[in-house]
């Protein structure tokens, strides 16, 4: 977390347009946000940058989200980081595979980006900059 004025998400996915539609998403209602483009490139940023949140694709190449997300919950660094799992629609994921990780909210592709805003919002605040009324 360290000295961030604003909370920071890791969106790993290996799709480049969902990772620009989500980021843009993010950005716009006032987080930060880095992107990885599979699971190894995810694990490294995520235990480099230390992220508020981390939202992750289930299907990617080298580390699937849910390797990923494993990975995560056993670092203590990146311990207690909630994740947020893209799935194709209609994958569940057994509550075996939830003991083991973070993951505190599945969605299902097609999502839309309000969505995953939404989600957002409930899992780590909305401390949203552009969002938020001007009085103090």
């Amino acid at each position: 977390m360290g000295n961030r004025n604003k909370p920071l998400i890791l969106v790993v996915d290996d799709e480049a347009h969902i990772l620009h539609v989500v980021s843009l998403k993010l950005r716009n209602a006032g987080y930060e946000v880095i992107t990885a483009e599979d699971g190894e490139e995810g694990l490294d940023s995520a235990l480099e940058n230390l992220p508020d949140l981390v939202i992750t694709d289930f299907q990617m190449p080298f580390l699937t989200g849910l390797e990923l997300c494993m990975k995560l919950k056993e670092n203590p660094l990146t311990r207690a980081t909630p994740a947020l799992m893209l799935t194709a629609r209609g994958f569940g994921l057994a509550d075996e595979h939830l003991d083991k990780t973070n993951i505190t909210g599945v969605i299902s592709k097609p999502f839309s980006p309000r969505e995953i805003l939404a989600k957002v919002q409930e899992l780590i605040g909305g401390q949203v900059v552009s969002e938020a009324p001007s009085q103090p």
